[in-house]
């Protein structure tokens, strides 16, 4: 059975992790907006990844005899200033989410719950990932935003992104 306390923040980070789908899906509409399909599928596709994320801790909660509550989704930012400012922000969110995973490390290891830190080391080893992933294309944006035809290539290659989900082996 998970203490309260951590109980309580694995419940909060249920609900952050249906917000950042929400506002991936919020990116991916502005990426729409603008022509930009292959981007917009990259956000969609983030929107998934985050929801697989949500299901994971829901999961977990309830594996571990807690029950999960499910809160109001905050509406999420749309307000872009361009494309490069639209990974700026979906690289400051996943540095939040981030530290989020953070303090439920440091939560799970003062209580001394080791099955809880076999599970936040995979979402640890994920916000590397996704870190990385965004500076990288933030940086690639930020060279190709005036190059429309660069711009063009990045966006085919986002949109043959598909989402797989992390095989069982993945997913402890």
């Amino acid at each position: 059975m998970l203490k309260e306390h951590l109980l309580k923040k694995l419940n909060e980070q249920v609900n952050f992790e249906f917000y950042s789908s929400y506002t991936y899906l919020a990116m991916a509409s502005y990426a729409e907006s603008m022509d930009l399909s292959g981007i917009a599928n990259f956000f969609r596709i983030q929107a998934q990844e985050e929801l697989f994320h949500a299901m994971k801790l829901y999961d977990y909660i309830f594996q571990k005899g807690g029950t999960v509550e499910l809160d109001t989704i905050e509406k999420p930012d749309s307000n872009y200033n361009g494309i490069v400012d639209l990974f700026k922000k979906g690289y400051e969110h996943e540095q939040l989410v981030t530290s989020r995973i953070y303090s439920l490390v440091d939560i799970a290891t003062e209580e001394k719950e080791h099955a809880t830190l076999s599970l936040l080391r995979w979402f640890v080893d994920e916000q590397v990932e996704e870190e990385n992933n965004f500076n990288t294309l933030l940086k690639k944006i930020s060279k190709s935003v005036d190059n429309p035809a660069a711009l063009y290539m990045l966006d085919t290659e986002l949109a043959a992104r598909v989402f797989t989900a992390p095989s069982s082996s993945e997913n402890a």
